[in-house]
């Protein structure tokens, strides 16, 4: 199997973070990034917090392009 490339990914994403029915909690910035693994993919990392209680989350996340590890 070769290994993936995604030549029209752009450098980062923004992910936002909402309820069901709309309500956002916030917004992290995905970096582009190549994992240890060797695969490729975006990292996020940040704290967001409940809109109605104030309390804070930790929010941690990779994106991965399938393949990508070759």
């Amino acid at each position: 199997m070769s290994k993936v490339v995604d030549s029209e990914a752009p450098k980062s994403l923004i992910l936002e973070l909402k309820t069901p029915d709309g309500q956002v909690w916030g917004t992290l910035t995905a970096e582009g990034r190549e994992f240890k693994t060797g695969s490729v993919g975006f990292y996020a990392n940040g704290k967001i917090k409940n809109p109605k209680t104030g309390l804070p989350y930790q929010v941690g996340t990779n994106i991965i392009l399938v393949g990508s590890k070759g």
